[in-house]
């Protein structure tokens, strides 16, 4: 019943003309009268015609769609170029031209007209202005008639996906303390990444590249081999993420779970350029965990995660720490993004700390954001711990809030 009603609505005006000529026709009959016969056949022969119109329309189309990219961040241009083609002998009027997307800013409608062999091309920009995951296609073509009473559509390509990165800064001044390293200042662990710590020699195999040949080496044995590398000497760094909903407070961009989300991004991405080993774990509508790894793949994975993230979560971030944290040993730093005020998740940082864990906690104070909870005593329990300390307010630059010694970002000096 729904879906005949909402017929209905659609084609309206195909109904009521419909409905003339039906009356027309039973009105003829039953008097016969010449003129209800003839308006009866008139009305039908326009129903005829123009549905062949509709259809019409829509044939010897030929529609490309380029999207330049699927994966962006906050700030940067989604593109697309669309292209229709008329191969028909005749023009195409009135064609409406529809690539449908939930992407904030998207405007992929437009009506129109080819001539004869003709073609219309155009770019579609949408600056990217919030972080998220967005459908977007297939594009859609339809035409109709003169009278308004067909409407018929086309669909053209597979609809996709965009994938928005969240926006971050640079943070030239953070600093969080060092963790403790094992033996005399090295982290005896072999890697496939070039570093200044060459532990030994081995066989060439393909897809070595061509500047770790050892050629002295080489020439002493007569075959090709290539230098090892050990890590070096620094920590791993793990970026936690607080997405309990009941801390976060602010709407849209201007709330305390986008900042969050940037200062996350922000520091792993300052780690990563210092080419150092970078995990990730939060706890929104699942637990998403990112091992320690370290490159630029690296930095993709995390922010995939930090794009369709959510401060939807119930879970505490004491309760996090606490059951994660035998991720987290002597050779580990842990820095927490977090709005929360309960004193209990630093209660559990510093039962990691008595470890041997080094922390830091960049403090998102709600109160800015219009949320109920005060930082004050959150600080002064961190700086009471000797845990280095951030604090973050609504509208202030990221890059200073960020900067040890500042009035925006009092801190505490690494134990």
């Amino acid at each position: 019943m729904r879906a005949a009603f909402a017929w209905l609505r659609t084609y309206r005006g195909l109904t009521g003309v419909g409905v003339l000529c039906v009356v027309a026709l039973g009105l003829g009959f039953a008097t016969g009268f010449w003129l209800l016969f003839r308006l009866g056949y008139v009305l039908g022969a326009v129903i005829i015609a123009a549905y062949a119109w509709s259809r019409y329309n829509l044939s010897g189309l030929e529609v490309e769609v380029s999207r330049f990219g699927d994966r962006a961040q906050v700030g940067q241009v989604a593109q697309e170029r669309i292209t229709v083609r008329n191969r028909g002998l005749f023009p195409r009027i009135w064609l409406e031209v529809d690539d449908p997307s939930d992407l904030p800013g998207h405007h992929g409608h437009r009506v129109i007209t080819l001539g004869a062999r003709r073609l219309r091309t155009w770019r579609i920009q949408t600056r990217l202005s919030r972080r998220g995951v967005y459908r977007i296609g297939p594009l859609r073509v339809a035409g109709g008639d003169p009278f308004g009473l067909f409407r018929i559509e086309r669909a053209y390509g597979r609809a996709g996906q965009v994938i928005v990165y969240p926006p971050f800064v640079d943070l030239a001044s953070f600093q969080v303390p060092p963790a403790s390293l094992p033996g005399e200042g090295r982290y005896r662990k072999r890697t496939h990444y070039v570093t200044p710590n060459a532990s030994g020699v081995r066989e060439y195999v393909p897809g070595d590249s061509f500047n770790r040949i050892h050629w002295r080496t080489t020439a002493r044995t007569g075959r090709l081999m290539v230098k090892t590398f050990e890590l070096d000497p620094a920590s791993d760094i793990w970026v936690v993420l607080d997405l309990e909903r009941r801390w976060h407070a602010g709407t849209g961009d201007e709330s305390t779970e986008e900042y969050a989300v940037k200062v996350a991004a922000s520091v792993a991405r300052h780690f990563l350029v210092q080419n150092r080993n970078v995990g990730y774990m939060a706890f929104g509508d699942r637990l998403e965990i990112i091992e320690v790894e370290r490159g630029p793949q690296q930095m993709t994975h995390i922010l995939e995660a930090l794009a369709t993230c959510r401060a939807g979560g119930d879970v505490p971030l004491a309760d996090l720490l606490a059951v994660e944290g035998k991720r987290f040993g002597r050779h580990t730093t842990v820095v927490v993004v977090t709005p929360s005020t309960d004193e209990r998740w630093i209660a559990s940082l510093q039962m990691l700390t008595s470890r041997g864990v080094k922390a830091a906690a960049a403090l998102l104070e709600a109160s800015t954001f219009g949320g109920p909870h005060d930082a004050i005593q959150a600080i002064a329990t961190l700086t009471a711990a000797d845990i280095f300390t951030y604090l973050v307010k609504q509208g202030a630059d990221l890059s200073t809030s960020l900067t040890p010694g500042l009035d925006t970002a009092p801190a505490a000096p690494p134990g």
